[in-house]
């Protein structure tokens, strides 16, 4: 035999009940607390390229004429692009499939002069695998500055890449690079 459905009853609801919680501390009553120490100085503002001072002899004859000129990021175009353009010509110069001169256009004058002096790495210089460069990461610290890195791979090994580009008079200029 079975037994017979037991049926319940509803509870009954029972109302919400508001209750007031003292606070753990006493109100400040007292003279306002400096939560900063006034002998400490205050923290460096975010690195920020400004306009370069020109020479005092150029500076009072046409100082808007001489230097190159910071852009600001809305003057600039894609980073990404400009970043997989400047990987692509710098691992396809280092493995000597095109003139390191046509790096000088997209670097400053130290990097360009440090991919020329320096040794290269044996990954890029050796065999005749094609590089093969993935996808291509933006990173924008700064207005004006982007800071890209990718993944290279060649006969199966991958190595990274990454460089700073700064904005100057209007394009992007590779200011450091480093190839793993």
């Amino acid at each position: 035999m079975t037994a017979p459905p037991q049926t319940t009853a509803p509870v009954p609801a029972r109302p919400l009940r508001l209750t007031l919680v003292p606070a753990l501390h006493p109100p400040l009553t007292g003279p306002a607390v400096a939560l900063v120490d006034p002998t400490t100085p205050p923290p460096r503002p975010a690195y920020r390229p400004g306009p370069r001072p020109a020479p005092e002899g150029l500076r009072s004859r046409q100082p808007d004429l001489f230097g190159p000129a910071w852009s600001v990021r809305a003057d600039l175009p894609d980073p990404r692009a400009a970043g997989r353009l400047l990987f692509t010509t710098v691992l396809e110069a280092l493995a000597g499939r095109r003139p390191l001169s046509q790096v000088q256009r997209l670097t400053a004058p130290g990097v360009h002069a440090a991919l020329g002096a320096g040794r290269r790495p044996a990954w890029c210089s050796g065999g005749t695998a094609p590089v093969l460069l993935g996808p291509v990461h933006v990173c924008e610290p700064v207005d004006g500055v982007a800071e890209v890195s990718a993944v290279a791979r060649r006969a199966g090994r991958a190595h990274a890449v990454a460089a700073r580009l700064e904005g100057v008079d209007g394009r992007w200029r590779c200011t450091a690079l480093s190839i793993g």
